[in-house]
């Protein structure tokens, strides 16, 4: 048994979604002798049970009609007889005529047991197991088993999930039963086989709490990945080999970042200059060798020193788009730009060899055919493009709205790759990172500390640091080479961004201009 967890040293973990998996256990079921594979779940489910909560005194297992509740049907039984001091209450809905072979078996071994079975939840007890739904799970109507799905929601008592917490999609992390969305208690998800990309995104996180993973003795090896969990072992090893820079480096040799964003509030009223200071001074944090900032909309009163990063090298914003500066450097655009983004997108679009697009950029584009072409066709000319969209920018992107953006994270994130011909990073819990004709990567790490105003600034400025260091002294013309640093860099930033607020002080506030000492200061 595995636990997977975000900053642990783990290879890249393949993710398998309902066919996969499905297909897994076929195989596997066809290859063991009868009820082997379920007596191995059930006994994986009560080790796990009995470390979660060794001095329980009442464990509840609630259990569906399937084979995902015979696994907690059989662990109810192996629990009974393992813990004597501890009452084990089973409850079960189904039509015993019409289960599968395995199951039934489970539901005669639990009786076999003594297992106390109950219509009704125990008015208290100290572990819940959540082994309602599986796989095939389109959600409950009421009845009983939705008023105990109800109960494992709402408790504050630590609750297993086996396979999946009931109602969660395991391919889309989407949650589909009717009841609260963000669960009570300590919870934790024992996965079975394979892990599902469900669990690592959307809904899933909350749902899952902390995941594990039992293969059951079944080798996946073959079995094509649906996404990958991003890794902490091969972001460290980059971050290393970053550090190691040869003694004859010059700031050159660490790449050259331009940031063009930041809208002056002479132009409409609203100023959102901090925006693109934030991705600038986070560009400088991630080691970028040089930063330039054009403010967009400049007016009497637009700085052009900052008086705290005097790194910073400031830039009118309309020149620095379309000079040799923007032909050479890797350009983040787009934070805080408000409209006066669309004065510098044309030439970029034309000429930038890197470009991060984020916020106003991608609005600009979601909104111009011309450009959404413009955009897609830099592949084919050698350049390469980085999009970090938000759920509903993703969504304006793709004609549709944010709701059916998180219905359906991975597919989403694809669509936008392929379609506009570049790395996309789909923010928000898990966020996905994916590119043409890969399989999408999601991302381990964050929490809902990042979701304070800024904090997406300081990512793209990450993104753009990192793309412009690994970019330095490489060939221009490799579009493969080009496209896989674009891909390495948004994964190296992301998975830093998300760190810098897991290991942020539990009941503090994080603002986003606190991300930026963490930047340095992150060790692997």
């Amino acid at each position: 048994m595995q636990r997977i967890a975000p900053c642990s040293r783990l290879p890249d973990l393949a993710l398998q979604g309902s066919a996969a998996s499905r297909a897994l256990e076929q195989a596997a079921l066809a290859a063991l002798p009868p009820h082997t594979l379920m007596r191995r779940a059930a006994a994986a489910v009560a080790a796990l049970a009995r470390a979660l909560t060794p001095h329980a005194r009442q464990v509840w297992v609630a259990c569906g009609p399937g084979n995902n509740g015979g696994d907690g049907l059989l662990a109810a039984a192996l629990l009974h007889g393992l813990l004597p001091q501890t009452r084990v209450t089973v409850s079960w809905h189904g039509d015993e005529s019409r289960l599968p072979d395995d199951a039934r078996h489970a539901l005669q071994q639990a009786r076999a047991a003594g297992v106390r079975f109950s219509d009704r939840a125990p008015d208290d007890f100290d572990l819940g197991i959540d082994a309602l739904l599986g796989l095939g799970s389109r959600g409950l109507a009421a009845g009983p088993m939705a008023d105990w799905m109800l109960t494992l929601q709402r408790t504050r008592s630590t609750v297993l999930c086996v396979d999946l917490p009931s109602g969660l999609d395991p391919d889309s992390g989407a949650w589909r039963n009717p009841f609260e969305r963000m669960p009570a208690g300590p919870r934790h998800t024992l996965s079975l086989l394979t892990l599902k990309p469900g669990l690592f995104t959307a809904d899933g996180r909350d749902a899952a709490g902390q995941v594990w993973l039992d293969r059951l003795g079944i080798d996946p090896a073959g079995m094509p990945a649906d996404a990958w969990l991003a890794d902490s072992h091969r972001v460290s090893s980059s971050l290393r080999q970053q550090r190691q820079q040869r003694h004859g480096a010059h700031k050159g040799s660490h790449g050259d970042l331009l940031v063009l964003g930041g809208q002056d509030v002479s132009v409409d009223g609203i100023g959102m200059t901090g925006a693109a200071l934030l991705a600038a001074r986070a560009g400088l944090q991630a080691g970028a060798g040089r930063v330039y900032l054009g403010l967009l909309g400049a007016g009497p009163a637009t700085p052009a020193l900052d008086p705290l990063w005097p790194e910073l090298m400031f830039r009118p914003a309309q020149a620095a788009a379309e000079d040799e500066l923007a032909r050479q450097a890797t350009t983040v655009c787009g934070c805080g730009g408000g409209q006066s983004v669309r004065a510098v997108l044309p030439a970029l679009l034309e000429q930038s060899p890197r470009l991060v697009l984020d916020a106003d950029a991608l609005n600009a584009i979601a909104g111009s055919p011309d450009w959404r072409a413009q955009l897609a066709s830099r592949y084919s000319r050698g350049q390469h493009s980085i999009l970090t969209p938000h759920p509903l920018e993703a969504a304006r992107l793709l004609g549709c709205d944010s709701a059916q953006v998180q219905a359906n994270r991975l597919g989403a994130a694809r669509r936008l790759s392929e379609e506009l011909r570049g790395v996309v990073v789909l923010k928000g819990s898990g966020s996905v990172i994916s590119a043409p004709g890969q399989t999408p990567l999601i991302n381990p790490t964050g929490n809902a500390l990042l979701a304070t105003a800024g904090t997406g600034d300081v990512l793209a400025g990450m993104v753009g640091a990192y793309w412009a260091q690994a970019s330095a002294g490489q060939p221009s013309h490799d579009s493969q080479l080009g496209q896989a640093l674009a891909l390495e860099a948004a994964r190296r930033a992301v998975y830093q961004h998300g760190v810098l607020a897991d290991r942020w002080p539990a009941g503090r506030s994080l603002r986003a201009g606190d991300l930026l000492a963490g930047i340095t200061a992150w060790q692997d």
